[in-house]
């Protein structure tokens, strides 16, 4: 209580003072900001702190140099070095191609669905093409070749993307996820299976657990689950791999839980592309004799050539990294990083003229790896760098903004609109790392723009304290710069 009591003086005291009314040159900010963080909640944890002009003049220095886990703050480098390097009007490219010949209408050959890692496709996201407009335009493609059957397979080719679809050092639990679903070069519902999940009848009892979309016949599910206690709330976790079509559903769901959709990973998105691209053919009166096919489940050998007959386009990048950030999208954010690859992400930094020799270690695009390790210092430094970048108002439109759509829906919401509206961040936070770091832009046309990141690690207080404690430094900087 005596926690909870000083954490509310500090949010009445920030509240209270009139806002944009006090110089920063007027107050000793990093002191304010050392009392606010002084709180026994985080008194276990590392906290970092950096705030910066843009011009480069440290404000607040607290740990700054400290390099911490980022959690999804990851995201910021990996949207702001793919909107840097390929431009906000990139699009992906899925191909349309064939081997063997096209005889009377016939193709005595294989088709090929050849994905260039566009991870929209068939996505319930809202920047989607719609499924039927994009499987529409592929069977135009076909038509348009003077292909009317098809005697081979229809095979999904995700190979532009080789390798593990996931990164190597995410933690096992999180592979199953739907948040854990890893890029491949093609990509479907966005790599993952949905389940309808609702409790037994008494504890103990068996999850009453059924896939229902994207339908995969060809997956075994197993499930080694069972109804936990009131109040114990969902505890379900898929296991599964591409090394086989086998998955399994451990843990609990509480009793007193109502009935949802639980998004699980699926380990063959290709192969479930090209399943429902067959589907869609043979409804639409193009015959296609043979079965499906991939080079992950099925593993075929790759054709000594493919005749590409056109393609179909992703969104933006623009609107994909504005998803990525605003809904802390992993799959978007994995995508990006995939496309350069982590040494162009490196060179793309170092064209930016951010000093990437300290206070960086880059593991994966998304932030799901706990051996990401980023300092304040160097977000603000990489921050600073974006907004001499052609295309920074793409990257500064892509950061949600407090109190409204996005993942800072929540925070800050008895401010003013017009004060909180001056933030522009990502937020990032896994068990134990919560951290925003972004822009606060000028309150008036004449002013500046301030850069900052707050990063907090090993803290094992209740998220609710950090955010409020987080929320109250947040407001502590709009007060004062």
């Amino acid at each position: 209580m005596k926690n909870i009591l000083t954490y509310l003086t500090l949010a009445l005291a920030l509240s209270t003072t009139s806002y944009g009314q006090t110089p920063a040159d007027e107050v000793n900010l990093q002191e304010k900001i050392e009392e606010l963080i002084s709180s026994p909640a985080l008194s276990q944890a590392v906290t970092g702190i950096c705030v910066r002009t843009a011009d480069g003049k440290t404000i607040v220095d607290i740990n700054a140099d400290k390099m911490l886990v980022p959690a999804s703050n990851m995201k910021l480098i990996s949207t702001g070095t793919a909107l840097h390097r390929l431009g906000p009007d990139f699009q992906y490219e899925t191909s349309i191609g064939y081997d063997g010949k096209i005889i009377d209408g016939v193709l005595k050959g294989d088709l090929y669905v050849i994905g260039g890692g566009d991870p929209t496709i068939g996505s319930k996201d809202s920047i989607a093409v719609a499924l039927d407009r994009t499987f529409g335009q592929w069977e135009a493609i076909i038509r348009s070749a003077g292909i009317g059957k098809i005697e081979g397979r229809i095979v999904g080719d995700g190979r532009i993307f080789d390798g593990m679809a996931e990164e190597p050092s995410w933690e096992w639990n999180d592979i199953g996820t739907y948040y854990g679903a890893g890029a491949t070069g093609l990509m479907f519902y966005e790599n993952t299976q949905s389940f309808s999940v609702s409790a037994g009848h008494e504890v103990g009892a068996p999850v009453n657990i059924r896939p229902y979309y994207p339908e995969t016949p060809w997956m075994e599910f197993r499930y080694d689950c069972s109804t936990g206690v009131s109040g114990s709330g969902d505890l379900l976790y898929m296991y599964t791999s591409d090394v086989a079509p086998v998955a399994e559903i451990r843990g609990t769901f509480g009793v007193d839980r109502a009935a949802k959709r639980v998004d699980c990973a699926n380990k063959f998105p290709e192969y479930t592309c090209a399943y429902y691209f067959r589907n869609w053919l043979i409804k639409r009166g193009l015959e296609c004799k043979g079965e499906v096919a991939d080079f992950r489940l099925r593993r075929i050998e790759a054709p000594d050539s493919i005749c590409i007959i056109g393609s179909a386009f992703s969104p933006s990048l623009a609107r994909i990294a504005f998803e990525t950030n605003h809904d802390s999208n992993n799959l978007y954010a994995e995508t990006l990083f995939r496309t350069l690859g982590q040494e162009t992400v490196k060179d793309v930094l170092k064209d930016l003229g951010v000093d990437i020799s300290h206070g960086v270690k880059i593991q994966d695009g998304s932030g799901l790896s706990r051996q990401n390790y980023v300092s304040p210092d160097f977000f603000c430094r990489f921050l600073e760098a974006m907004m001499d970048s052609p295309s920074y108002d793409s990257f500064l439109r892509s950061l949600p903004t407090p109190g409204g759509n996005g993942t800072l829906e929540y925070n800050l919401k008895s401010l003013p609109v017009e004060m909180r509206s001056r933030i522009k961040a990502k937020s990032g936070s896994m068990n134990g790392v919560r951290c925003y770091s972004g822009y606060i832009t000028p309150s008036a046309d004449d002013g500046q723009t301030f850069i900052f990141s707050v990063m907090t690690n090993n803290c094992a207080s209740p998220s609710w304290q950090v955010r409020l404690l987080l929320d109250n430094v947040l407001t502590a900087l709009l007060q004062l710069l």
